[in-house]
């Protein structure tokens, strides 16, 4: 029997409060380059949403949103502001559940989760501010991980993470919602398992578990955290989309 791989999760400490306009690759290279930690061969940086957003400016002030009639529906059921409603129906191609409280949407990027991960919390200002999802998670994540190959000679993969709920399963956990340098499903079709009978299917959503587990780090208060590296985790290297996780509707059977 072979040796357990030791996997490290890394804090990055150092990282400031983000603002629109940041060069979040320029702020990671000099954390780590302050904090001494040099990157391997493989690393994957996993780097939190909400400082991609703000980053790239997708913060929204609730005082210049005028509700629809719609908005003003789905705030009627479900008790949120019908500003952030308005906000939801934008950034949504369908509303796929709503309840007393939850709205469950289906994204532009073709995520499903509660209110279009539109956010609060980790918000500069007051309730009135919220922030939306990168308009393309994998663009930024590749642009990062470009910058670092460019600037250590490292190849490493990059996870842009955020936390989402599941079907038929209480609570939240980190997942990938966009990513470069790796392949998102790891088919394992074909290996063997203790007793050698050969893998039939097996596909692992190795981006989600990386994207999951860096989250215990990160947190989702005020641990201030939001970019970790991992290192000693198995994945193949490639060149994937986020969109891959993806259920086919057609395969789809929540809805």
């Amino acid at each position: 029997m072979s040796v357990p791989r030791k996997i490290e999760i890394i804090p990055v400490p150092g990282v400031p409060l983000i603002k629109k306009g940041d060069d979040i690759a320029g702020i990671l290279l000099d954390c780590l380059r302050k904090s001494r930690i040099t990157l391997e061969d493989s690393d994957v940086i996993v780097i939190a949403q909400t400082i991609i957003s703000k980053a790239e400016g997708n913060i929204i002030d609730l005082r210049n949103i005028i509700p629809r009639k719609r908005a003003e529906e789905l705030a009627e059921v479900t008790g949120k502001d019908p500003r952030l409603c308005e906000v939801i129906l934008r950034e949504a191609v369908e509303i796929v559940r709503v309840g007393r409280g939850p709205i469950i949407a289906e994204t532009k990027h073709g995520l499903i989760c509660a209110s279009c991960g539109i956010d609060h919390s980790n918000v500069a200002g007051d309730m009135d501010h919220i922030i939306v999802l990168p308009e393309n998670s994998d663009a930024s994540a590749r642009e990062i991980r470009d910058r670092i190959r460019e600037e250590t000679g490292k190849e490493v993969a990059v996870i842009v993470n955020d936390t989402q709920g599941r079907p038929l399963r209480g609570g939240a956990i980190g997942t990938a919602i966009g990513l470069a340098g790796l392949v998102p499903i790891w088919v394992r079709a074909g290996e063997t398992d203790l007793y050698g009978y050969v893998l039939e299917a097996s596909p692992i959503a190795i981006a989600d578990e990386l994207a999951s587990a860096a989250s215990i780090l990160q947190g989702q208060s005020n641990e201030g955290i939001p970019i970790v590296v991992i290192r000693g985790a198995s994945y193949v290297k490639g060149e994937g989309t986020a969109s891959q996780l993806l259920r086919d509707r057609e395969k789809d059977l929540f809805r």
